[in-house]
């Protein structure tokens, strides 16, 4: 595992797009400050860029680095998940502008998963989190579901648990709204 971490900092470090994997199903991602290496994602997925993705992060306590202001029930909703949660937050900052919703929005999960969490730590900025597929085409539950299209597209596919066959789903997802409002998006 050490080896796949020093190689995808690298990658990451200079702007590629890795395969990796992720506390729900595999992921593509990259710096998620860096506009260019988002927009390779959006080319690779054939995704409009109207459609955000996620940011995977490992330390709660960076959260107002990236959000202008934490609503007060964010904080229980990450402190008592049990499962992934991806929460949507108002007012995204300090993250690549076209990862942020056209509402100025950006949807946060935080990991457990140890490849990503020793990842994320050493890398110190969050990642892009989004399915390892086409947009529109199913999510691969396991490494050897995902297109070879998106295994070409990609700088450097980590090699860690890509046996894995440990059932998983992606995460559920809720936005935040003025005045404590909590939508679900996705159970």
């Amino acid at each position: 595992m050490h080896d796949a971490i020093k190689k995808a900092l690298e990658v990451l470090k200079n702007g590629g797009v890795i395969l990796y994997p992720t506390d729900t199903i595999w992921g593509i991602g990259c710096d998620a400050t860096n506009e260019e290496a988002v927009r390779r994602i959006y080319k690779i997925k054939k995704r409009e860029d109207s459609k955000s993705m996620l940011v995977l992060m490992e330390n709660p306590a960076l959260l107002d680095r990236y959000v202008e202001e934490v609503p007060e029930v964010a904080w229980d909703l990450v402190e008592i998940a049990t499962t992934p949660l991806t929460v949507i937050y108002p007012g995204a900052k300090n993250l690549a502008k076209n990862l942020i919703a056209d509402d100025g929005s950006v949807g946060i999960r935080f990991t457990k998963e140890v490849f990503t969490t020793q990842l994320l730590q050493r890398f110190r900025r969050p990642l892009v989190s989004t399915s390892a597929n086409i947009s529109g085409e199913k999510s691969p539950a396991f490494f050897d579901e995902i297109s070879e299209e998106i295994k070409a597209a990609i700088d450097y596919i980590v090699e860690y648990r890509q046996d894995d066959r440990t059932p998983s789903k992606p995460s559920s997802i809720i936005k935040l709204g003025p005045g404590g409002r909590i939508d679900i998006i996705r159970k």
